[in-house]
């Protein structure tokens, strides 16, 4: 079991945690709802179990020469035959939310459900793949969303606006590259394509920069969150310093590593505090 948790990347789950928040803010005492804290369950250890479970399956000679693997931060580094069964013991974890889920709120909730393991295999499985056809490999990410509208459809809340859906892609894009960015080397000795791996490392952290500049412009101007834009904002100096002054297109140590990961961690807590505070992703002004 503890192999299984260590699986679904406890370190990562925030992107599903914080994307199932997104719908709610503090005057709506979601926190009194027990569907609440059940979906909220489901996001943690089920979902990341599947999408994590799914891509260590399909990535055991990656996963093997990575050395930030091996951990709960960062996910497992599990063998082949540990590992053989995970689509079965997948399917064992996540049978009873599908059922109670669509019991709950209908047929609508097991078509999404069913979206959300599909969205996964063409990522991962053959003859799709589309872990390895880089650029698709980042749009492919926008299926974070999809956990926005489970939250929206078990929690029976309003529907986000379409300007909250851009934010939360481009947010879904971010933290994916940043996740190539720190697998490189060992993506590159098993043979595996990823963006990164096609334009560098430094080319991709101008990418990731343009993205969080745009992510800055959408919350000052659209939303006129000068909290959450000012963060972001001090992320990308820091990224500007990274790129051009301290490791321009030098590897991340294993301990560097480890310390933005509980960065970005200390991050989302925050963060999430602040728009459940706030409420202005779901109020765009423009």
């Amino acid at each position: 079991m503890l192999q299984d948790l260590k699986i679904s990347r406890p370190g990562l789950w925030f992107p599903t945690i914080w994307i199932y928040l997104i719908p709610f803010s503090f005057s709506d005492n979601f926190w009194e709802n027990p569907i609440f804290w059940i979906g909220l369950l489901f996001v943690t250890f089920p979902l990341n179990y599947l999408v994590y479970g799914l891509n260590d399956y399909n990535d055991i000679e990656a996963d093997a020469v990575n050395s930030r693997k091996g951990n709960y931060l960062f996910g497992a580094k599990a063998s082949k035959v540990v590992l053989q069964h995970i689509p079965k013991r997948i399917m064992f974890v996540l049978l009873p939310f599908i059922i109670g889920f669509t019991y709950v709120s209908g047929y609508k909730m097991c078509l999404l459900l069913l979206f959300m393991i599909g969205i996964n295999i063409v990522y991962n499985f053959r003859p799709f793949r589309i872990k390895e056809r880089p650029p698709f490999e980042i749009f492919i990410q926008i299926g974070y969303i999809a956990t926005a509208y489970f939250s929206v459809l078990l929690n029976d809340t309003t529907m986000l606006p379409w300007q909250t859906l851009l934010y939360l892609t481009l947010f879904a894009f971010q933290a994916h590259i940043a996740g190539e960015i720190m697998d490189i080397e060992p993506d590159r000795i098993a043979g595996k394509r990823t963006t990164a791996t096609l334009i560098g490392r430094k080319n991709t952290k101008m990418l990731m920069l343009g993205l969080l500049l745009v992510e800055c412009y959408v919350l000052s101007v659209w939303f006129q969150d000068y909290v959450l834009a000012g963060f972001l904002g001090v992320f990308s100096l820091w990224l500007v310093l990274d790129v051009f002054i301290f490791f321009k297109d030098k590897p991340y140590s294993l301990p560097q590593m480890k310390l933005f990961g509980y960065a970005m961690n200390i991050s989302a807590i925050i963060s999430m505090i602040w728009v459940l505070y706030s409420g202005k992703l779901l109020n765009p002004m423009f």
